[in-house]
């Protein structure tokens, strides 16, 4: 489990160098206007250039790389050019994640709760009406482009239900649909993939020898089949997690919530470089992080994973 763990360790690691990396060559790639605040157009050539020399972006693009590395090590993520001048990154973070960390974790929560009970009820009734209504919610869910329910639930659902369609801190009954926005593709996910486990391991040849011998079927799917299920599950739950809870970024500028999401959109919209820069590797790190946790927890559910041929395993 302690090898299993370090290789783990050691191949995120390697992904998240180099994912910066290529995050840092991007960026140099990006107009450099982004670097500069307002006032651009009043600057004439020799001033742009000496604003780029001090910054370092006209040294050697080795050189440039082992500073943003140094400065990542430090934990500083730089200062805002034009979103909020000269203010750090990470005080503008502090102030965007609470709002982010609330609608992704009770997004998350709503999709857990139930999602999962009903991959476990579309499996337990394979064929039947329940499945087939939980087959057609997760087919629309997965084939309509997430954009286009969101502005239906947004439009119609404020006309309907009299709600706010627009987030405002004061007004508790607007956090409603972007919550509930959020949480329908993780619903959808959760029980397709639940159903699919479970319905592998039903049709596995333990199970029916488990009947066989009269074993009850409660008992058999509770203590066989969804556990058993829920292994693979394990694995993307993490990432999904903290996915989430980094803020989604179309539905925190469809309702105007000030979050994470909404501010990379801003951030890109007025190309300010750095804060760029910093949020693409944020959720970068967020992602390698889930699934670094999650092939954790897997191996912890199911002591036979293992990196090592001889095992057979992944």
């Amino acid at each position: 489990m302690i090898k299993y763990a370090l290789k783990r360790l050691f191949q995120s690691l390697l992904t998240l160098i180099v994912v910066i990396t290529i995050v840092f060559l991007l960026m140099r790639l990006m107009p450099e206007e982004g670097y500069f605040g307002e006032g651009y157009e009043k600057l004439d050539e020799g001033q742009r250039e000496a604003i780029l020399t001090n910054m370092g972006l006209r040294d050697p693009i080795h050189v440039q790389l082992l500073s943003f590395y140094k400065q990542i090590l430090k934990g500083d993520l730089g200062k805002s050019i034009i979103y909020r001048p000269k203010v750090e990154i990470s005080t503008i973070l502090k102030n965007k994640i609470p709002y982010s960390l609330n609608f992704g974790l009770t997004a998350m929560f709503i999709s857990l709760v139930i999602g999962i009970p009903l991959g476990i009820i579309m499996a337990l009734n394979k064929g039947a009406f329940l499945d087939k209504m939980g087959t057609i919610y997760i087919v629309l869910i997965n084939a309509i482009p997430a954009a286009i329910y969101y502005l239906f639930i947004q439009i119609y659902l404020t006309q309907k239900l009299g709600l706010p369609i627009l987030f405002s801190e004061d007004r508790p009954l607007s956090f409603i649909l972007p919550t509930l926005s959020m949480s329908l593709g993780g619903i959808a996910s959760y029980a397709m993939w639940m159903r699919r486990y479970m319905v592998d391991e039903i049709n596995k040849d333990y199970v029916s020898l488990a009947r066989a011998k009269g074993m009850r079927n409660s008992k058999i799917m509770i203590s066989h089949v969804l556990r058993n299920a829920f292994v693979p599950m394990a694995q993307y739950l993490p990432s999904a997690i903290l996915l989430t809870i980094a803020g989604s970024i179309y539905i925190e500028s469809l309702y105007s919530i000030p979050g994470m999401g909404g501010l990379l959109v801003d951030a890109v919209q007025r190309q300010d470089n750095t804060l760029v820069q910093s949020l693409v590797l944020i959720y970068s790190s967020v992602g390698i992080l889930g699934l670094f946790i999650g092939d954790i927890f897997m191996a912890i559910l199911d002591p036979r994973i293992t990196l090592s041929k001889k095992a057979g395993g992944r």
